[in-house]
């Protein structure tokens, strides 16, 4: 059994990044846990706090159908994580992994659009620094719809995936999880939808010769001996 943690910005990234790899872990006996920085609410102009119980209650229930564990909030002001210090949010991220322990985690690409996807995957990388010791082995980025394919482009930004998990299997889950993040989604041909989600998976599983996939960014990889 692995230990795979998925560390997303916002309730909903779970969902567009790596669903259908959530569920496709969670079927094969993993243990998955998700963590999420910030709260996805607080910067809006019609926030409240009912709107923020209900966007958690959506998390619990995506986690309870893609099979995850019950999710986990450090609860950052959304949009602000770049007001934070970053050594606040690497020692908060670095409680969870130390309790958790995984052996893989995923998360957002460096270079997104949105500021608190690209503070996470900072945060990710130094609270996952490779010392000795280190339990975490692999390391992965996926892509967001409307954030991702947003981004200035650039060399930097390009989102290059080179690892693709089918999930011919799982992507009416996701479609599924998705749906409970309702308020989230947006009409075709907005990004963010829910035809364009599933386009997507149809598109990189086709580059992969499957019917369906998630695609992901290899940040690291690390093969070790048995008696390390």
């Amino acid at each position: 059994m692995k230990k795979v943690l998925v560390v997303a910005s916002h309730p909903d990234d779970e969902v567009l990044g790596c669903g259908g790899t959530i569920a496709r872990h969670a079927k094969e006996g993993d243990e998955v846990s998700v963590a999420f920085m910030s709260d996805g609410e607080t910067s809006r102009e019609e926030h409240t706090k009912n709107n923020l119980k209900k966007r958690n209650k959506a998390a619990y229930a995506s986690c309870e159908l893609l099979g995850a564990q019950a999710p986990i909030f450090l609860n950052f002001q959304d949009n602000k994580m770049d007001t934070y210090a970053l050594l606040e949010i690497v020692q908060k991220l670095e409680k969870i992994i130390d309790e958790i322990q995984p052996s893989v985690i995923y998360t957002h690409h460096y270079g997104d659009l949105n500021i608190d996807h690209r503070i996470t995957h900072e945060a990710v990388l130094t609270a996952c620094r490779p010392v000795p010791m280190n339990f975490v082995n692999e390391i992965y980025c996926f892509e967001i719809l409307s954030s991702t394919d947003w981004a200035s482009p650039s060399e930097k930004n390009s989102f290059i995936p080179n690892k693709f998990i089918e999930i011919t299997g799982f992507l009416e889950q996701k479609i599924d999880a998705l749906k409970i993040y309702e308020k989230e989604m947006r009409d075709f041909p907005h990004s963010r939808s829910l035809e364009s989600v599933e386009s997507l998976a149809k598109l990189r599983g086709s580059s992969a010769g499957m019917h369906a996939a998630e695609s992901f960014q290899v940040v690291r990889m690390l093969v070790k001996d048995s008696s390390s």
